[in-house]
């Protein structure tokens, strides 16, 4: 009867985490102002190690920030033959197999599209696990607000974020006039919306 119980209550923990984890997908969390040695635990698949000399990474996948001599992301970029944008940079972090991540990069394009001086750069995470691995991304899609030094300000993972939370984010670094389509309102607290409001509305039929 004991293994019963002790198998309920590992059941109930499961799904209580993977409540929790449902929850954080695609919501965009501040980042950590922490560095990540260079030289950190080996990378497996698209999940980073934490170094042993820095601790524990947070669980809930905030950044333990950048790397490149200036603290920030441009000689990163740089190495891939990419630069940053003039007043933000979105940064996706993709696998071959991940079905969010084509719906993320519709909507980063499109945002991109539509505010000047925002880039939509797009990583293949598998095929530079070192960067993986110094930045502590976890899951396919993750998304890094970079600002225009390289400093990470927010990121995502999980899911696709809504175009309004990109919007919200940008609003941190971008004047909101700036960002705001017409006709649209943009929340301040970067929250996400329903599933529906992640990608551009699909054409008419």
């Amino acid at each position: 009867m004991t293994g019963v119980w002790v198998l309920v209550g590992a059941v109930v923990v499961a799904v209580a985490l993977g409540t929790a984890m449902r929850a954080r997908d695609g919501r965009f969390r501040p980042s950590r102002g922490r560095r990540v040695a260079a030289d950190g635990g080996p990378a497996r698949a698209v999940v980073a190690e934490p170094s042993p000399a820095d601790g524990t990474s947070p669980a809930d996948g905030t950044s333990p920030v950048a790397a490149g001599p200036d603290g920030g992301l441009r000689a990163e970029l740089a190495a891939l033959g990419e630069a940053l944008g003039e007043r933000a940079t979105l940064l996706q972090f993709s696998t071959a197999f991940c079905a969010p991540c084509r719906s993320t990069r519709q909507v980063l394009a499109g945002v991109a599209a539509l505010v000047p001086g925002v880039r939509h750069v797009e990583v293949d995470a598998e095929a530079h696990l070192d960067l993986v691995r110094r930045l502590a991304v976890r899951r396919t899609p993750t998304v890094l607000i970079v600002d225009a030094s390289g400093r990470e300000v927010r990121r995502a993972s999980g899911a696709p974020p809504t175009r309004q939370a990109v919007f919200a984010t940008l609003a941190q670094i971008v004047p909101a006039d700036e960002i705001v389509p017409t006709g649209q309102t943009v929340p301040t607290d970067g929250t996400k919306r329903a599933d529906s409001d992640s990608s551009e509305p699909p054409p008419a039929g």
